[in-house]
């Protein structure tokens, strides 16, 4: 027995912000933005919450998979942009949904955030504990970015994905997941600093920070490796992946991917021309437009793969 997605779900803000919008705001273009990134618009949270739009993304990979709230009894979100340090972004999309015989968590791995979910979702699963899992990537990175730093803040929108997983005789095949922590500040957020009466702290919360050089030299790296060695132990070849779901974080990362493993780029989708990079969301929003599409069918390989901040990256082979 493995764990297999039967269902899937996104939830996008209303408010598109092109780059010609944000040329008003920083010194940039769209052609600056596009050329360098492949991003030419993204959706930016107003009224939306991590937490609303992970419940949003829930309930339509529920309909999708045809499972109700009560049916679930795991709920995993990861994000690093929670709306509150607790309660938890998974406890309050449970309250949204009423999964009210489930249990509900957080997981911070950044980008890797929906993979490691999966992961730990498919370890429940197997070990008996749980019969159907909800596993959410959500970010509203727009509050945490520096809307000053034109290095950073056309990079990434908000948005939210969900996949609803169960046992199954099909579904994963295997997977892998890595962290290199003595890197992890070449991409970070500090949060709140030490705060009591022992010390003086007149510091603002931090915001993303980003060494762009050296996190390309990581991930044409490690993805590549990553994808080599999840192919390798899963037995499967690389001509027989219908579609490699990665990351959107840079089509020029996703290019050097698909060259370095001597792979068409048609079998990699994208949507990091219209969402930018939502960090943890990235992977389930992807997958279910691809899904949403009738492009996957029963016996279909694909390989999902998410790397980015801790730093953290994860690859796995899936059978759909």
């Amino acid at each position: 027995m493995t764990t297999r997605i039967i269902g899937t779900g996104r939830y996008l803000p209303e408010n598109i912000v092109t780059n010609d919008d944000l040329s008003k705001i920083v010194d940039t273009s769209d052609e600056w933005i596009n050329s360098r990134t492949g991003i030419r618009e993204r959706r930016i949270a107003k009224d939306e919450t991590t937490a609303t739009m992970a419940a949003k993304a829930a309930e339509i990979a529920m309909k999708n998979a045809g499972v109700t709230a009560a049916e679930i009894d795991l709920i995993i979100v990861g994000t690093i942009t929670n709306d509150y340090v607790t309660p938890s972004t998974a406890c309050e999309v449970q309250a949204i949904i009423g999964a009210e015989n489930a249990m509900a968590f957080d997981i911070n791995a950044a980008c890797t955030g929906f993979m490691v979910a999966m992961n730990t979702a498919h370890a429940y699963l197997q070990s008996g504990y749980y019969e159907n899992a909800l596993i959410i990537g959500a970010e509203t990175i727009s509050k945490i970015v520096d809307w000053t730093d034109r290095s950073t803040c056309v990079l990434f929108g908000d948005g939210a994905g969900a996949a609803v997983v169960k046992k199954d005789q099909v579904g994963l095949m295997k997977s892998i997941q890595m962290s290199a922590g003595a890197k992890g500040h070449n991409l970070s957020c500090r949060n709140r600093l030490n705060n009591n009466p022992l010390v003086e702290n007149t510091k603002e919360l931090g915001y993303v920070e980003m060494d762009g050089q050296e996190i390309y030299k990581f991930t044409a790296v490690a993805v590549p490796a990553s994808i080599v060695k999840v192919l390798e132990e899963s037995g499967v070849k690389p001509e027989e992946i219908k579609y490699y779901i990665i990351h959107q974080a840079n089509i020029r990362i996703i290019q050097s991917v698909a060259k370095r493993l001597g792979v068409s780029e048609d079998k990699f989708p994208i949507s990091i021309d219209h969402c930018g990079n939502i960090s943890a969301a990235s992977v389930p929003i992807l997958l279910d437009e691809v899904n949403e599409k009738g492009l996957l069918q029963r016996g279909d390989k694909i390989l999902l793969a998410g790397f980015g901040g801790g730093l953290t990256w994860s690859a796995a082979v899936l059978e759909w």
